[in-house]
């Protein structure tokens, strides 16, 4: 699947950023990369990849002072479905000898493990000690 992005030359930072706006709509820069929780400087590389192919576009703002505000454009939505329907037909190929009902079982128990590894990594931060001469 990572061989696809690449060769349509996007990132999995490139992808996060055209799914999110094509899911949420508009973002503020800021905003944007708090949601798909990637520092400013990678989100503003992928932005600027992005915009330089008219797949996505930035607009100043000036409400309650100045945000750049990130939107999906129509070529960037026909780039998103293109590399969805790459990464379904890697998945196809992928999943090919197993039925319909083990695909189903592979599923839910796909979902029961992310389930765990998130309320593992949710518990983990509230239940880690506090660093070296940090608050107790």
């Amino acid at each position: 699947m990572a061989e696809r992005s690449r060769a349509r030359g996007l990132s999995y930072h490139h992808q996060l950023v055209l799914e999110t706006l094509a899911d949420q709509g508009p973002h503020a820069r800021r905003d944007l990369a708090a949601r798909i929780e990637l520092p400013v400087a990678d989100l503003s590389r992928a932005i600027g990849d992005l915009a330089a192919r008219g797949l996505v576009q930035v607009m100043v703002v000036n409400i309650g002072g100045r945000h750049e505000v990130v939107t999906l454009t129509p070529a960037g939505t026909t780039e998103l479905m293109a590399l969805q329907d790459d990464m379904k037909s890697v998945q196809d190929l992928l999943l090919a000898s197993i039925t319909r009902g083990e695909r189903a079982q592979l599923h839910y128990i796909l979902r029961r493990v992310c389930a765990t590894a998130a309320r593992a990594g949710a518990g983990e931060s509230a239940t880690s000690p506090a660093p070296p001469g940090g608050p107790s």
